[in-house]
């Protein structure tokens, strides 16, 4: 008894160390991203006709905040990736852990191509259709704690639905899921998918369409990966089993 409450101890110990580490990650991009919001402003605005408003000085300190968190987001999600996974390390076997440190890379970047693809691609076009929809019944003009928070509903849940894949293949190399499941849940999945996609997106059906889709083929992406996974696990499973002597002790 006593050596489980020990082990207990132990993880919460491991656990809390993940944690902070995490944090002061986040602190420390947090404040870098803050050195480097005027470059990200002016990156956003200079493509704009209009100058953006301000409506008092609480704004500006928002505009702020926002821009450091997502660059501190960005920062961190290796670094957090990074920690599960020396977390979970002792409990997997060898080859589950080459396999599942090569996935932490992979975050980052579909994280970053998730954005890119919210600003490059979805944001231009909800906000044109936007701004022809008004057409000449109103003066057009953004204040910058707006203009920014749209940015982020239009680039924050493709940065983090498009870890999707990752966090798929991730899971399945652990066996916590696999592609049987997930081909079974399809139709939940494709609901929940609609639903996340009509509250991020402005309230019109072609803005719909547009986050609809892009989500539907992440999740078919991300089953085909499982299977690719899943395939591999066993295969790899049966390899080291061989390897190790552990072959057809079941059967005995």
């Amino acid at each position: 008894m006593e050596d489980k409450e020990l082990n207990v101890v132990d993880h919460l110990d491991e656990l809390r160390k993940r944690l902070m580490i995490s944090v002061a990650a986040f602190l420390v991009f947090f404040i870098v991203g803050f050195l480097f919001v005027e470059d990200i402003y002016q990156f956003f605005v200079q493509d704009l006709d209009i100058k953006l408003i301000v409506l008092g000085p609480s704004d500006i300190v928002w505009i702020y905040f926002m821009i450091a968190t997502v660059i501190a987001i960005a920062g961190t999600i290796p670094v957090l990736a990074t920690q599960i996974w020396l977390f979970v390390k002792p409990a997997l076997k060898p080859i589950e852990q080459k396999v599942t440190l090569s996935y932490i890379p992979a975050l980052f970047i579909l994280f970053v191509a998730g954005l890119l693809f919210g600003y490059f691609v979805i944001f231009p076009i909800v906000l044109n259709f936007l701004i022809e929809l008004s057409a000449d019944m109103v003066v057009t003009n953004f204040t910058a704690d707006k203009y920014f928070r749209f940015i982020l509903n239009m680039t924050i849940p493709f940065g983090i639905l498009f870890l999707m894949p990752v966090v798929t293949m991730f899971l399945t190399s652990l066996g916590v899921i696999n592609p049987f499941v997930l081909s079974k849940i399809r139709r939940y999945a494709y609901f929940v998918l609609v639903v996340v996609a009509v509250v991020i997106s402005p309230p019109d059906i072609m803005s719909d369409f547009l986050v609809t889709v892009p989500l539907l083929f992440l999740y078919e992406i991300s089953v085909n990966l499982s299977k690719i996974v899943y395939k591999r696990k066993l295969k790899k499973e049966k390899e080291w089993e061989v390897e190790n002597g552990y072959a057809g002790q079941d059967s005995q």
